[in-house]
This record gives C-alpha cells, sequence and structure tokens, in this order.
C-alpha cells in the first residue's frame, strides 16, 4: 500500500478501512482496477462502501479529464491482443490477493442486454443498488406507518432462486463422473466400479469460502430404528415366504437391500441381533451427529482430500481396508458438496439422484421434494444404441408426473456417455408418450460425451464431448438479468416513492387519482376471477370423466396391479408386502417401483394432464391460468401525462404491478404441485386402511388375503374418485382466492400508501433515484427514457 491510497482513504473520511487496504496490498494502480466484489470484500459496511463507490467514480472521471493522452494510450494497449492478454493476467493475480485460487474453467462473459458501452456489468449494477436500498433503509428512521411500509418493500427486493438440475441414471452410467467434469473437479465425487455405485443423494453447489466442505444430514434416531424393524421383517418375509420360491419378476429386490443397508453398517452382527441391540451407542461412537440430529461438515483444501472424508458417507466399496471398517451411507439422509471458484454453481445445485427414491420414509420424502423442484433433469445412460435403452425412459416415466404436472421441470436432457456409434435422432422420436401430458416438445435435447474425455473441456473433440454445452445449459439457468432487472425495477418503484411524497401536496390530482385506480383496480380483478372460475369449470367437467371412467374400470386396472402376468407369486408376494407396509408404494433399488394409488388414480390424472400443463406451464414466463395473471394491469403508464405531478407515485404503482404478478406466479407453480398431486394424495388416504390391514397377514395364504382384502376395499370406495375429483376442486378455488386477495390486498395498500398518506419526514432520496433510473434504463434498453422525462 502506497501514500496514495492512505492520504485518499483520510481524504474521504475513511481512515478506518486503511488496515484492510494495507492487508491486500492496494496500491494507487490497483485502486483504479478494483471490482465490486473486492471493494465489498474491502470494506463490509453499507454506508462507507456507497461513499466509497462514489468518491472511487469522481477519482476516476477526474484522472480520465486531466489525462487524456494517457487515456487514448490505455485504450490503444487494450485493442492489442497481447496486451490485453497481460492485463487479464495482472488484474487476475490482484483478485487472487482477495478471492483466493481462480477455478480451472472459467465462465464465458454475460451477455449484457444492450448496456452502453462503457457502462457498469450488470453485477456491479445490481451491487451498486443493494447497497443504495441498504443505505435507504437504514435512513428511515420514522415511526409513521409510511416508513415501516417502505422498509418492508425494501426487505422484499431480496428474492434469490436456486435452481436444481437432477442428474439420474442407471448404476455405472457415470453420473459422479459427469459432474465432476462439468465442475472440472476430478475426483470431488467417489467413481468407480458398479458394486461401488453412489448410495445417496448428493447436492453439489457453491461456496464463498475457499476449502472444500461436505455437509452430512442424518435422518432421525427414530426413522433408522423405525427402519431397522421394517428391514428385519423383509428379511424374514424372505425366509417364511410359501407361496412360490421361484424370483421370476425380481421381487427379491427389497431382500437384497435390506442386506446391503445393515451389512454396510453393522457387518455381520446384524445377524445376531435384534432391532433394539442394533440401535445401541457403540456402533454410532463416530458420529456424534446421528445420535444428537446435527449436520457434520468436513472440510479439505482439495476435491480429492474432501472426496476421501466422505467417501463412507455416501457409498460402500468392495476393497475395504481395516481403516474403514463401517460405512455409514445406510444413516445418511443427503450429503451437500460446496466447491470453491466455482461461479455458475451460485445459483444452480446439481443433484445426484437414486432413480426410483427410497424405501426410507424420510429419505424418500426428501427424493420427492428434489425431484419435483428440479428445473432440469439430466439422465445419464451408457448406450450404444439410444433408442434401444430401456432403463433410461424407465428413469423418465417413473419420475414424468413428479417433474412434469407435479413439478416444475422445463428441460429433459439425455446424456449419451458412449456415443460413438449411437444416433441421437432416435432418441428424441421416443419421447411422445412421456412428453405428450407431461412436457411440451421442445423439452428434450440429447447430448453425446464420451466418458474417456469427460475432464479434457473445451479440448475435446466437440462430436464426442459436448460438456461445453452443458456448461452453457447451467450458465442459461442462472437469469442474472432478469435477477438484476427485478431488483433495480423495484428499488426504482420504492425510491420514486420517497421522493414524490417529499414533494408538495397536489391533493386534487391525488383524490381524482386515487378514485379512478380504485375502479381499475375492480374491473381488472374481476376479469381475472371470471377468467379462473372459467378454467375452474373446464377442469370439473374433465374430472368428471374421469371419475365416471374410474368407478366403471378401477376394479380392472386393479386385476392387472394385483396378478402380473410377468411375475410369480412369490415374487409379487414380497412386493406387494413391501407395498401395503409403505401406503401402497414399492420402490425397489432397481427396475421400476409400483405404486397402487397410482394405478387408481390414474383416469383422473389422465383425464386432467393436458389441460393441466397448459394451464400451469412450468416456465413462469408463459404465464398460469392462460395468461390471466399478466393481463391484470391499472394501466399507470397511461396515466403518467394526465397525471404528471404524482408520476413518482405512478411509478413506484407501475413497479410494484410487475413484481406483484411475477410473485403471484411463482406461487402458483409452487402450489400447483399440491394441486396436482391431491388426486392421488386423497385415493392413498382413503386405501390406508386396507394397507394397514393387509400388512398384518402373515404365514400361509398370505398373498391371497391381502389381494381380497384390497379388491373388497376399492369395490366399497368408489365414492373415493369423486372426493378427489372435490378436493383438487376445492384447492383450485382456494388458489383463486389466494390470486385475487393477493392482488387486491396488495395494489390497494400500494394506492392508499401512494395517494393518502399524509406528509410525514422522509429523507431526500432525490440522487440515489437519478442513479438507480440511470441502471433502470440501461437494463431497458433505454426503452423507459421514452415513456417518462421527470427531472428529480
Amino acid at each position: 500500500m502506497d501514500d496514495f491510497v492512505r492520504n485518499k482513504l483520510t481524504e474521504w473520511k475513511l481512515s478506518e478501512w486503511i488496515e484492510a487496504f494495507e492487508a491486500q496490498e492496494i496500491d494507487e494502480e490497483s485502486l483504479y482496477h478494483l471490482d465490486d466484489q473486492e471493494i465489498n470484500q474491502l470494506i463490509t459496511k453499507a454506508g462507507p462502501r456507497v461513499k466509497f463507490n462514489n468518491k472511487l467514480k469522481l477519482l476516476k472521471e477526474e484522472q480520465n479529464t486531466t489525462q487524456p493522452q494517457k487515456q487514448a494510450v490505455n485504450i490503444s494497449v487494450e485493442d492489442s491482443p497481447s496486451k490485453s492478454e497481460k492485463e487479464i493476467q495482472k488484474r487476475k493475480r490482484k483478485s487472487d490477493h482477495l478471492q483466493g485460487e481462480f477455478s480451472q474453467w472459467q465462465p464465458a462473459p454475460k451477455q449484457q442486454y444492450n448496456c452502453a458501452a462503457g457502462s457498469q456489468s450488470e453485477t456491479e449494477i445490481l451491487s451498486d443498488v443493494k447497497d443504495i436500498m441498504k443505505h435507504v433503509s437504514e435512513g428511515l428512521h420514522g415511526r409513521d406507518k409510511l416508513s415501516a411500509f417502505l422498509k418492508d418493500k425494501t426487505k422484499d427486493l431480496e428474492t434469490e432462486k436456486r435452481h436444481l438440475v437432477g442428474v439420474f441414471g442407471k448404476t455405472g452410467a457415470g453420473k459422479s463422473s459427469l459432474i465432476n467434469a462439468i465442475i472440472n473437479k476430478k475426483g470431488l465425487l467417489p467413481s468407480g466400479s458398479v458394486s461401488a455405485c453412489t448410495s445417496v443423494m448428493i447436492k453439489v453447489e457453491a461456496t464463498s469460502g475457499s476449502k472444500y466442505e461436505a455437509h452430512i444430514e442424518f435422518i432421525t434416531k427414530e426413522d433408522w430404528k423405525s427402519e431397522l424393524k421394517s428391514l428385519k421383517e423383509v428379511l424374514e418375509d424372505n425366509d417364511d415366504n410359501d407361496d412360490d420360491d421361484d424370483d421370476g419378476g425380481g421381487g427379491n429386490d427389497d431382500f437384497f437391500d435390506a442386506d446391503e443397508k445393515l451389512s454396510a453398517l453393522y457387518g455381520e452382527e446384524w445377524k445376531e441381533r435384534s432391532p433394539h441391540n442394533l440401535m445401541d451407542n457403540k456402533y454410532f461412537i463416530d458420529i456424534p451427529e446421528f445420535r444428537t440430529s446435527k449436520t457434520k461438515i468436513l472440510k479439505s483444501d482439495s476435491a480429492e482430500g474432501l472426496s476421501e472424508k466422505f467417501v463412507k458417507y455416501t457409498r460402500s466399496e468392495s476393497n475395504e481396508t481395516e481403516e474403514v471398517k463401517r460405512w455409514y451411507w445406510p444413516l445418511v439422509k443427503c450429503v451437500t458438496v460446496k466447491v470453491p471458484d466455482n461461479d455458475f454453481l451460485d445459483h444452480v445445485t446439481l443433484v445426484d439422484l437414486p432413480a426410483n427414491g427410497d424405501s426410507n420414509r424420510s429419505r424418500d420424502r426428501m427424493w420427492t421434494g428434489f425431484v419435483a423442484s428440479c428445473s432440469a433433469v439430466w439422465i445419464v445412460t451408457e448406450m450404444n444404441q439410444a433408442a434401444s435403452e430401456k432403463e433410461a425412459w424407465e428413469i423418465l416415466e417413473n419420475a414424468s408426473s413428479l417433474l412434469g404436472n407435479g413439478g416444475e421441470c422445463q428441460q429433459i436432457h439425455f446424456i449419451c456417455t458412449k456415443s460413438d456409434h449411437e444416433n441421437p435422432d432416435d432418441l428424441k422420436t421416443n419421447h411422445q408418450k412421456c412428453s405428450q401430458n407431461h412436457f411440451s416438445e421442445d423439452s428434450f435435447k440429447v447430448f453425446t460425451v464420451s466418458s474417456t474425455e469427460f475432464l479434457k473441456g473445451e479440448n475435446a473433440n466437440p462430436d464426442h464431448n459436448e460438456i461445453p454445452k452443458l456448461k452453457e445449459i447451467l450458465k442459461n439457468l442462472n437469469d442474472t438479468h432478469s435477477e438484476t432487472l427485478n431488483y433495480v425495477s423495484g428499488a426504482y418503484g420504492i425510491l420514486s416513492l420517497i421522493q414524490g411524497a417529499t414533494i408538495r401536496e397536489v391533493v386534487e390530482q391525488k383524490n381524482d387519482l386515487y378514485d379512478l385506480l380504485e375502479g381499475k383496480l375492480f374491473i381488472q380483478l374481476n376479469q381475472v376471477k371470471k377468467a379462473i372460475e372459467k378454467i375452474i369449470k373446464a377442469f370439473e367437467q374433465r374430472l368428471s370423466e374421469g371419475v365416471e371412467k374410474s368407478q366403471n374400470l378401477c376394479e380392472k386396472k386393479l386385476k392387472s396391479f394385483l396378478h402380473p402376468s410377468k411375475m410369480s407369486d412369490g415374487a409379487f408376494h414380497r412386493t406387494l408386502k413391501s407395498a401395503v407396509r409403505n401406503d401402497g408404494i414399492q420402490k425397489p433399488k432397481k427396475g421400476k417401483p409400483k405404486n397402487l394409488n397410482v394405478t387408481l388414480a390414474s383416469y383422473l390424472t389422465e383425464s386432467i394432464d393436458e389441460k393441466f400443463r397448459k394451464t400451469f406451464p412450468n416456465d413462469v414466463k408463459c404465464g398460469h391460468f392462460n395468461g390471466a395473471i399478466d393481463a391484470f394491469s391499472l394501466s399507470t403508464d397511461s396515466l403518467i401525462e394526465k397525471y404528471k405531478d404524482v408520476e413518482l407515485q405512478l411509478i413506484f404503482l407501475q413497479t410494484e404491478e410487475k413484481k406483484i404478478k411475477a410473485k403471484l406466479n411463482k406461487t402458483i407453480l409452487t402450489q400447483k404441485k399440491l394441486i396436482y398431486n391431491s388426486l392421488t394424495e386423497t385415493i392413498k388416504d382413503n386405501m390406508k386402511k386396507c394397507y394397514r390391514e393387509a400388512a398384518a397377514f402373515e404365514g400361509r395364504g398370505t398373498l391371497k388375503k391381502m389381494r381380497h382384502t384390497i379388491e373388497r376395499h376399492v369395490h366399497s370406495r368408489k365414492y373415493m374418485f369423486e372426493e378427489a375429483k372435490n378436493a383438487m376442486l376445492e384447492q383450485l378455488s382456494d388458489l383463486k382466492e389466494t390470486v385475487l386477495r393477493t392482488l387486491e390486498n396488495t395494489m390497494k395498500e400500494s394506492i392508499d400508501f401512494s395517494l393518502k398518506t399524509e406528509t410525514c419526514s422522509l429523507p431526500d432520496v432525490s440522487d440515489h433515484l437519478q442513479v438507480v433510473k440511470k441502471h433502470y434504463d440501461e437494463l431497458n434498453g433505454g426503452q423507459d427514457e421514452k415513456k417518462t422525462n421527470h427531472t428529480v
């Protein structure tokens, strides 16, 4: 650090930060090149940071004015490719003092959306505006209702959407290797033989720290105690089953799963111990976090080092050593791996997922939640002829309702990992059955990746390695432009209202405008109400058809489930026993899961699938309820010319309208999952009694008794289909009321505070408003400058 920087900080009354600048060796040259992230780390308080940014900006302008020749020379140098390369490397070295080592792969520059040349990047704009709003919020000291309202609105600006990308694939397909390649961290996720496949859900996301971290979340002791009992019952059923010992249909999956879990954790001891004895604390001495229901955190300086530490929590290895005598993955709910220096993971999380969920209810609930929250899904498949790869399609078919109408997935990507001979176009032709009800035609894409070139990155043969394209998809999911624009737009509105409230009163115009907007609000709400009610009526008609079909044909559906043609009675005995113990659902580790509730509800879901997908698209930009929410408008932009004296208040109302519609579309995206799944959930609730009865049977003839109990129950409760229909319609009606109430309350409150609030003490934000308005216009490509010429 030189005297220039020290003197400037003292001159700007920021001397308390000299030590931080000195520690990072900031001299005169590097001062002019500090970026926003570096400044944030140097000056951690918002007030001084805003002051520093303004002073530094003035200093740069002064330098450009007094030294035009030097500026011309700099421009000339930057135009030279070789010099530009050196300058970039110099900037990187300076940034290393603050941020640590850069990752090996650097993402391409973000598109700037018509921001003028020489202006700030969108990241810098967002940071500047956030600093301004924090400073403004801290200045709202009044105890009046308007100040409290403005502080709440400022808090509401902070929203973060983390996109989930689910990575599915059969055992040994290479999911872990793919994720390692995508994030350019060889050896982070353990990969290897088929016998050592990943057994738990693993999330991979970014961390702002410098170390690699693994956060291990365990199931509860109560969950494990319950699962121990179930696992023991499965093993006893396998020994006692007398109906048919022929395994013809893979019914032994539950047995092998139980044996694998118990052997991993207890070795051979479990065979001689009761479930009660297996809960002894001696088995969990090395994992006190399990006993206390806390998250275990592992850290390492390297990807490989972290992998060695957490492998025992994610899988079993056949070459067990003396150091690793016990594998803890049966107790693990989820592992979150945090990776430093990975910008494109800042808002994206990759999730390595088992294909079918889990027999453990706690893990399965988490699996279901992850799948339903995925914005995109990658199905990794190892094949020579993609169209014939049955298991890849089974994975999609089994999860389609959770991803589609019961989820928020927008993209389905098949990743072919042995791609030298297959034709990706063959794979695209097979998506029709899965896509017609849950996904649009353009949801499917196929990528080819040679497993031998996983970690060659951009240097690999582009014909066999499309990893760069997958990386680009992750960057595009992180829509920083929308995030920045939404925040800046909201801030622009809030500052407009603050400044408008400080201007002299124009009571007559305010009263006229208030009455006009109140009338417009009533009309617009009525239009939204009519549009939604029309949609609900259409759903009611389709559901009624589904009820009639279900009542007439449910026994035929049930027979096909209870008497599968390609499975022996011995195998099906174990399958059905597992299902009735788990509310009608059997989830083998491999193969297709069985869900009697889904089977019984299928005529209902099929009756509304296509309509539901079009009414509630997973891409929120398309608008829910056939665009009824997006059509809502008070047309405030058209009123500005007539009501010039309250233009700032109208700007606030305009931004609030945009914000509440975006918020509602996100709320609907969450609620529509519950609404769609209500059909199956209602059927499951009606079936629970007979599941308990069937699960209690033991000994000879158990299979026959279970079948008869279920058949009798369904025959006597055909009214459950009508109940399922009414449950969905009730939830749709509740959603309608939520939409109308939210629109009315939010806009009514905003109108009241804009036009009916008495004068109160508010800070002068004119300078801040000018800065934010400039950023807002930049992000909109200057379009809004034409709408208003208001001078603050």
